[in-house]
């Protein structure tokens, strides 16, 4: 900051001491509310304006003023620092720094230079301005830098088209008026188009215009090609456009009496050739288009002094935008094209690097933020996707021992039951001590065992039990009878 107010002190005494003219520069130092009137013309309608470096800057301190509230008219003008000028004899220069970081999609960024009769609270569109100069932006399809001088009374477009800048850094508008009634547009400090007043605006009324008493000569030839007389039609040309269909056949119910004659449908003739014309060859009597012939315009006065303005009293802005959020800075009119390019220089170009540097870290630090939270949100996903795996898991085995612990309670084979019982029973009426303990045995096995074999053992053992009751049985009767 300390270094931008030494330049200008600098800056000034240069300009003091080459006997150049600054009639206005404008950092938007502190205290800039100071030099500056908004107008109150639209009421409620007028936007409030900001002061800041905006989100790019080489020094955030360096402010310009902003564009605060979308969808606002901004009317804020300033006085020239010496009052009322004139450009007579002398270059005009017209430079401003304009940084629309918002993207606008529909808004002007242009500044207007008024006579010394404006009244500044009271200012809006329809006041009469004697330049507009600036780039304007609304939608994708005008994107352009007006020129506009006010001549006459009337406002002048310049009918030549310059594409204005419309990305999110700060850019330099230079407007170059001079004596000789040229100009030059510049863009940075880059010429982007230039000419003569005269030429690229509708100042004054042509030169010549077309001879009012000249017509064009009956007998004129202007036909480049005529018929071919030698050519004649070929005697088969003329043949019908449609024929009756050859494969065609009358419906076997048809009936003339009732329905009529019948006649085959028609269909396209292959043969037909359409209308004949002739060739055509060069006309040998061609004698041109016909120019008509002009002559001087009556009406025509030429004005060497298409560049002047004698009074110019006021600079700023009286813009409407949609969208808000364009920074304005470092204004200089001056009648020197070399001061204001050294004006360019220390203001626009360190700063200018380090917008785009400073964009270039934003958008890196935008990217890596995003591709955390994409990777945060898959390992979020992941881990749901593995806890609800888990939860299928548990819930699969939960049924296993559900279904395992009602097999275990309901027993594994009905028949040991009932071989049990029928072997305690026995037991019970048998004779065989052994035959208790093996019974004892098995049913201890079987409260209190876990092994798949029981069931077989069992089996087993009651089937031995069965054979050696019956075979004791018969041993005993035997006994009997003998007794």
């Amino acid at each position: 900051m300390y270094c931008n107010t030494l330049f200008l002190l600098i800056f000034g005494l240069i300009a003091l001491i080459a006997g150049e003219t600054v009639y206005l520069r404008e950092t938007f130092s502190k205290g800039w509310e100071d030099r500056w009137i908004e107008s109150t013309k639209k009421g409620s309608d007028v936007g409030e304006w900001k002061w800041t470096a905006g989100k790019l800057y080489d020094d955030q301190e360096d402010k310009g003023i902003q564009t605060g509230e979308d969808a606002r008219f901004y009317a804020l003008s300033s006085e020239f620092s010496d009052g009322s000028f004139s450009n007579e004899d002398n270059t005009l220069v017209i430079q401003f720094q304009v940084k629309h970081e918002q993207n606008i999609d529909c808004g002007g960024g242009y500044v207007k230079l008024w006579p010394s009769t404006l009244t500044q609270k009271d200012m809006h569109g329809d006041s009469p301005y004697n330049i507009m100069f600036g780039p304007d932006i609304c939608g994708p399809s005008t994107k352009k830098v007006h020129v506009i001088f006010t001549y006459k009374g009337e406002n002048l477009l310049i009918k030549k088209e310059i594409r204005c800048k419309d990305d999110v850094f700060s850019h330099v508008y230079t407007l170059i008026v001079n004596p000789d009634n040229t100009y030059e547009v510049k863009i940075d400090n880059s010429k982007v188009e230039s000419g003569k007043l005269e030429d690229d605006w509708d100042f004054l009324k042509p030169k010549t215009i077309k001879d009012p008493e000249a017509k064009q000569p009956t007998d004129w030839d202007d036909k480049r090609k005529i018929d071919d007389p030698s050519d004649e039609k070929p005697e088969e040309w003329d043949q019908p456009a449609n024929i009756p269909d050859p494969d065609a056949t009358k419906p076997e119910d048809w009936d003339d009496d009732t329905d009529g004659d019948w006649e085959p449908p028609m269909i396209d003739n292959p043969e037909y050739k359409g209308e004949w014309t002739p060739k055509q060859i060069d006309n040998p009597n061609y004698q041109g288009e016909w120019v008509h012939p002009e002559v001087d315009n009556p009406d025509y006065e030429a004005d060497e002094f298409l560049y002047k303005y004698s009074d110019f009293g006021f600079i700023g802005f009286d813009i409407w935008q949609v969208k808000s959020g364009t920074i304005f800075d470092n204004i200089l009119v001056t009648d020197s094209p070399e001061l204001a390019e050294e004006f360019f220089k220390e203001t626009f170009e360190k700063l200018s690097k380090s917008e785009k540097a400073m964009k270039e870290k934003q958008d890196k630090e935008e990217a890596d933020r995003r591709e955390e939270e994409e990777k945060k949100r898959k390992s979020e996903e992941a881990e749901k996707d593995t806890d609800e795996g888990d939860t299928d898991s548990d819930t699969d085995t939960d049924t296993d021992s559900d279904r395992l612990t009602d097999d275990d309670t309901s027993g594994t084979d009905p028949n040991t039951d009932s071989d049990v019982e029928r072997i305690t029973d026995d037991d019970t009426s048998g004779t065989d001590p052994d035959t208790d303990s093996d019974v004892e045995r098995i049913t201890d096995d079987d409260t209190s065992g876990t092994d798949p074999d029981t069931d077989s053992e069992r089996e087993r053992i009651t089937d031995h039990h069965t054979s050696r009751t019956a075979t004791e049985t018969d041993s005993e009767r035997e006994r009997n009878r003998t007794r």
